[in-house]
């Protein structure tokens, strides 16, 4: 069972505040000359600054979602496509073998799936951060020369940080008559994911909600309800924190690859959406 699984390894999670260094230089003076520096106004600027600081740090501190920790799983890699022995290696998918991961799809245009999570990805995780929440992302780059996680990492990235809640964002590649987005939650698998399958399926729901309030079309697809059941993805199998996996759209869909390539949209629907519906289900849990 995976619960007393001991696996090596170490999860690829991001979502630390990275602090900026800065420096300057300049050429040597033969001369020492008296700086030319308004001092009251150098104080008001540090004070402001501090001021500002505080400011924030309060804001956050207080925050609808303080204290909750999310993370966020951008699918796959675009290095996938060029490490196909590292991602073909077949990993534990949950009580079966599959392999690590997958390269994705991507528009008819050559906008990869990859990329789509990633901005989709990082927009949600400011949003949520300004909000108080602690992110964490599976991975923290979006690159050629970079692969994996495998989806058995993904899935314990929740468990090692004891998130709230777990989101895996995707993009579909199927017949281009379908479009719009589908949830999808795990199964009820004896241990694996019985202990969470009640509780995905409610953080299901109300991510449904909260892409429908953003004005997010569900799919026309998958039985046409916006849900989808799944046993056989490692993501969520490896979980022990409620998880799901969304299909924003169908990349092969030209309106909805129109709106993948959109920062607007991908902004203030994609990511708003995932927010509203993530906010709603781990403040009611």
């Amino acid at each position: 069972m995976k619960r007393h699984a001991v696996l090596g390894g170490l999860v690829t999670v991001v979502g630390l505040l990275a602090a900026g260094i800065s420096g300057a230089s300049g050429e040597v003076s033969t001369r020492v000359l008296e700086p030319e520096v308004d001092v009251p106004a150098a104080i008001a600027a540090a004070a402001s600054t501090a001021v500002a600081a505080a400011t924030a740090a309060a804001r956050l501190s207080r925050g609808p979602l303080r204290g909750k920790v999310i993370v966020i799983d951008p699918g796959h890699q675009l290095g996938n496509s060029t490490h196909p022995r590292q991602i073909n290696r077949l990993v534990n998918g949950g009580g079966f073998l599959k392999p690590c991961n997958t390269t994705g799809t991507s528009t008819d245009a050559g906008f990869p799936e990859a990329t789509f999570v990633w901005l989709v990805a990082r927009s949600l995780k400011h949003q949520l951060r300004a909000r108080g929440a602690t992110v964490y992302l599976t991975r923290h780059t979006n690159s050629y020369k970079h692969w994996g996680p495998c989806v058995d990492v993904r899935g314990r990235a929740g468990n090692k940080v004891h998130a709230d809640a777990l989101i895996s964002i995707h993009g579909d590649g199927a017949d281009p008559s379908a479009r719009g987005f589908f949830v999808i939650r795990p199964s009820d698998r004896k241990g694996w994911t019985d202990d969470i399958f009640a509780s995905s399926r409610r953080y299901s729901v109300k991510v449904k909600a909260g892409l429908v309030r953003a004005h997010v079309r569900v799919s026309n697809a998958y039985g046409g309800d916006g849900f989808d059941v799944r046993g056989d993805l490692g993501t969520l199998n490896w979980s022990n924190v409620p998880a799901v996996m969304v299909e924003m759209g169908n990349m092969r869909n030209p309106t909805d690859a129109r709106h993948m390539t959109s920062a607007q949209y991908r902004r203030h629907r994609y990511a708003r959406g995932l927010r509203l519906g993530i906010t709603s289900f781990v403040r009611h849990r």
